[in-house]
């Protein structure tokens, strides 16, 4: 195969990839649990799609899925990230403003901060935007800025940590919608972002109904397995599940689903 065959096979296998992910499909992904859509990823061979060390700055976080749309930063540099940048009209210095008005319904802004968490990605104004304009939450693998007012909003809100220092002291933003690396991973525009309180994984968009799929039925398949567990049996051929347990499955589903007796609490009823 010659080199130019090579080159059009990846471009061909690149235009495969860029898949609009629909409101049904996240929706589906959604009540997915994120153990299933990890394991399912595993099997496909992607070892670690979850953003470990990004945590919930809301109490009560709704599970969701969302397209990521992203942002990269690189390190800030005097002579060009200072106060005046921080102009009310779009200008090639402040990119974040733009961003952030490009957000469509069912997006989740997803930052590249470089696991820097000296300055604030953002800030409450700003995730108040997001909200209005119908984003699904914020990611950074940095920080947050006015967390108690971020913590009180209803749109998920993922971070390193909390602080006050102005992005601009240690942030510039360098590219929107641009394949970047959040927490330690990549992450390309239009890929999708399932998160609920226990974090975030990141799903490849042209896998995103395959996993709604398979995930459906594993969660349901292992909701069922867990109580079989809660009743006392031991683990040996039950989890994971063998050839009889899945027919047993099988079988309980026509039947109705009926109620498995659990140890779990059985001392409050005494």
């Amino acid at each position: 195969m010659t080199q130019i065959h090579q080159y059009a096979d990846t471009l061909e296998e690149t235009d495969e990839r860029q898949v609009h992910v629909s409101d049904e499909v996240l929706a589906r992904l959604a009540r997915c649990s994120s153990g299933s859509l990890t394991t399912q990823l595993f099997k496909l061979d992607f070892r670690q799609p979850a953003l470990v060390g990004l945590r919930a700055m809301n109490k009560d976080i709704k599970p969701f899925a969302g397209r990521a749309f992203t942002m990269r930063f690189i390190p800030a540099r005097e002579d060009i990230d200072t106060y005046g940048t921080m102009t009310t009209k779009p200008n090639h210095n402040n990119l974040q403003w733009q961003g952030v008005e490009q957000i469509q319904p069912g997006d989740v802004l997803v930052i590249d901060s470089q696991n820097d968490p000296r300055a604030a990605s953002a800030g409450n104004i700003l995730v108040t935007r997001l909200l209005a304009r119908g984003a699904r939450a914020i990611v950074t693998d940095g920080a947050l800025r006015d967390g108690s007012e971020i913590a009180a909003l209803p749109l998920p809100a993922f971070a390193r940590e909390v602080t006050a220092t102005t992005r601009i002291s240690y942030h510039h933003v360098a590219d929107l919608q641009v394949p970047i690396g959040c927490a330690g991973v990549a992450v390309y525009p239009g890929d999708i972002i399932v998160g609920d309180g226990d974090g975030l994984t990141v799903i490849p968009a042209h896998l995103a109904e395959e996993l709604a799929d398979y995930c459906t039925v594993q969660d349901d398949l292992e909701g069922y397995l867990a109580m079989r567990i809660a009743a006392g049996e031991a683990l040996w051929g039950v989890y994971p599940p063998g050839p009889t347990a899945i027919s047993d499955y099988h079988a309980w589903v026509a039947s109705g689903r009926p109620a498995i007796p659990s140890i779990i609490n059985k001392g409050d009823e005494q």
